[in-house]
């Protein structure tokens, strides 16, 4: 690593107060690097120069190769659940956290590397990353930002220049520069509780992890049990607006939970086309334990692996240091989450359907009828709006009653309630068919696909001339799978 002057402002308070969860690294060279793809909109948000991102030296930065002195690069330690079995030592295996720096609204961000090369939470990885899975995650993170839904950001990718070997063959590398609210995970916490309890552990990294992430994403909380409460509350929100776009995340796992409330890694991620609560997209979730209607259960049980992770530090702000009142005050705190997320889905789905007030019963027997006939969940609330519904359905009279009582509901202005419909429905998703054929041509050198995906989707709600192909239900094919590659 060498030292680059002015383009990054990086501090290093997680590498300072957390030393035993984290491990100094460096990124490992690229042969040829070459960029492909800029955030310019978000380097502006940082307050950094595209212009100089651009350059050979700033190309090198977004690789890890030239940082200021304040930055100390590491590989952040973490355990997790995935798929309910517990890893004590997962880790960052290819992936380096290189610093913070401060926004131009005064936010605190991490900078992070995804496919820079091996560390030593690698396992039996080789370190790298492809092209076609960094610019998945920047196409898909780009529209669920867009969407106002809370995620990482992508800064950049770049092209490493050399092959790296996958089952389908030899693909292009590439590193992904990641900007996150923070990298902290209920795995981060599992970890930290587990050294805690060591007797060859870390004394008080739980306390200090807990100061450290109530510091950043949570100031206002209390007690830990009030920081518990504020990550339960931010969880079951945007499990809710997942759900409420159609989006399948795919490996919600406790290391890929986010303390900040932020959407992590979009591996086997996919939107739905045809509502049906039991659709799985990745390849690895053969029993759909984290198929779309399983989502906010998923959730809450990583959650619940928090607050086991988190019950010393409870226990201790009570009298006398009361576990069972301790476990007893978790529990209360974590059976809040269907409630907030039932909240937020019934006032997320009166939005979509334009009406003053939640209706549970008119929202369960729609989505029973999208899910009978096989409706596209996205193109069924755009086509609400514009009257058109009926023809997504072939047996029409059932969609038809169910119309008749929802237009009672509806307020006088129509033209109106259109309008304010289709500023929370999206008319364009990245379409798990385009994402494919984006990734596909931008593997074999041709970015132009990606790049027109990548402006349809940073304007989700506005419905614009010749381009119907990204708002079209895709054609009949072979069930749609995807992988983690990311």
């Amino acid at each position: 690593m060498t030292v680059a002057r002015t383009l990054l402002d990086l501090d290093d308070s997680y590498a300072r107060a957390l030393p035993a969860l984290s491990v100094p690294w460096t990124a490992a060279p690229a042969p040829e690097p070459r960029l492909l793809v800029l955030n310019e909109a978000l380097a502006t948000e940082l307050g950094v120069d595209a212009d100089a991102l651009r350059e050979p030296a700033g190309v090198e930065t977004l690789l890890g190769h030239e940082l200021p002195e304040s930055a100390t690069p590491v590989a952040q330690a973490y355990a997790g659940h995935q798929f309910g079995g517990y890893q004590p030592r997962l880790g960052d295996g290819r992936a380096l956290l290189l610093g913070e720096l401060t926004d131009t609204a005064g936010q605190r961000r991490d900078l992070h590397l995804k496919g820079s090369g091996r560390t030593p939470f690698a396992r039996g990885g080789d370190g790298r990353a492809a092209v076609g899975p960094m610019l998945r995650e920047y196409a898909i993170s780009e529209a669920m930002h867009a969407l106002g839904i809370p995620t990482t950001r992508s800064l950049a990718v770049v092209a490493t220049g050399e092959e790296i070997l996958r089952e389908q063959g030899p693909l292009p590398g590439a590193v992904l520069c990641r900007v996150a609210a923070s990298h902290l995970r209920v795995g981060t916490f599992q970890y930290a509780a587990a050294l805690d309890a060591s007797p060859d552990g870390a004394p008080g990294v739980l306390r200090a992890l807990a100061d450290h992430a109530m510091d950043r994403h949570h100031p206002g909380a209390d007690s830990v049990l009030g920081f518990y409460r504020a990550v339960v509350h931010a969880q079951a929100e945007l499990v809710a607006r997942w759900m409420l776009v159609g989006f399948v995340h795919g490996v919600m796992n406790t290391d890929n939970t986010t303390i900040s409330g932020e959407t992590i890694d979009y591996g086997p991620c996919a939107f739905l086309d045809v509502f049906d609560p039991a659709t799985v997209f990745s390849s690895i979730d053969s029993g759909g334990r984290y198929a779309y209607g399983n989502q906010p259960a998923a959730a809450q049980w990583n959650l619940a692996r928090l607050a086991e992770a988190l019950l010393p530090l409870i226990a201790a702000e009570l009298p006398d240091g009361d576990t069972d009142a301790a476990v007893q005050a978790a529990t209360d705190v974590l059976g809040g989450f269907a409630t907030e997320y039932q909240r937020h889905m019934a006032d997320g789905m009166a939005a979509k359907l334009g009406l003053s007030r939640p209706d549970p019963e008119l929202v369960a027997d729609l989505l029973e009828l999208l899910r009978a006939q096989r409706v596209d969940f996205t193109s069924f609330f755009r086509a609400l709006s514009a009257g058109t519904a009926r023809d997504l359905f072939t047996d029409r009279a059932p969609f038809e009653d169910w119309a008749a009582r929802r237009d009672a509901l509806l307020p006088a202005d129509r033209a109106g309630t259109a309008a304010a419909m289709d500023r929370v429905n999206p008319v364009y998703i990245p379409r798990n068919h385009l994402v494919e054929e984006a990734l596909t041509a931008a593997t074999t050198g041709d970015l132009g696909p990606f790049h027109r995906l990548v402006d349809v989707v940073r304007d989700p709600f506005t419905e614009r001339p010749g381009l119907d192909a990204y708002a079209a239900t895709p054609p009949d094919a072979v069930p749609y799978v995807t992988f983690c590659g990311t």
